[in-house]
This record gives C-alpha cells, structure tokens and sequence, in this order.
C-alpha cells in the first residue's frame, strides 16, 4: 500500500512538473522537493507525516504549474493584440468601402442624366 501510494505521487509530480518547468522552476522543484520527502517519511514508517507531506509538495507542484500556464496566456493574449487590432481595422475599412459603393450605385441610379 505504501509503496502504490508513494509510486502515484511521484508518477503524479513527474506529470506535471514538466508543464511548469519552462518559466520558474523553482517553486516546482521545491514542491518536488517536498514530494520526496513526504515519500520517504512513508518508507520510514511515517504514513501520516509523509502522506500530508507529500500532498503538500503535489498541491505546491499544482499552483506552480498554474502560475506558470496563466502567464503563458496572457503572453498569448498580448501577442494576438495587435493582429486583432488589424483585423478589425480591415473590416471597419471594407464596411466603409461597402457602404460608398452602395451609395454611388444609388446615385447614379436616381440621377438625372
């Protein structure tokens, strides 16, 4: 049982600590740290100890990896800015063109040549 529940943990860690790794991995390695503790705390027999341990390190490992994907998204966001801002300059252009057309068609329609 011990040795299941300190294998998930670390399996656990491994997964996402390489999502988070790219930006600051120090919060990550701490929480991965404190994941191999808790573990051998439950190899020593300290189940208790070792299990809130190591749920700690997970948790700590999680919020890392989410610090890290929102910074990543919002450097996404900024990035696409400036390609929206371009896009819609092009419609509000093409509408303007659209709308020009429509009105000399109708001029030329209802003029008196």
């Amino acid at each position: 049982m011990r040795r299941l529940a300190a294998f998930l943990l670390v399996a656990f860690v491994a997964c996402v600590a390489p999502a988070a790794r790219a930006a600051d991995d120090s919060g990550v390695k701490a929480g991965a740290r404190q994941v191999e503790t808790g573990v051998e705390k439950m190899r020593e027999g300290k189940v208790g100890e070792g299990a809130e341990e190591a749920a700690k390190g997970v948790g700590k490992t999680v919020a890392e990896g989410a610090k890290f994907t929102g910074e990543k998204l919002k450097e996404s966001g900024e990035a696409a800015r400036p390609e929206a801002k371009n896009a819609w300059e092009k419609f509000r252009d093409g509408s303007f063109a659209f709308g020009r057309s429509v009105r000399d068609f109708f001029s030329r329609l209802f003029s008196a040549d």
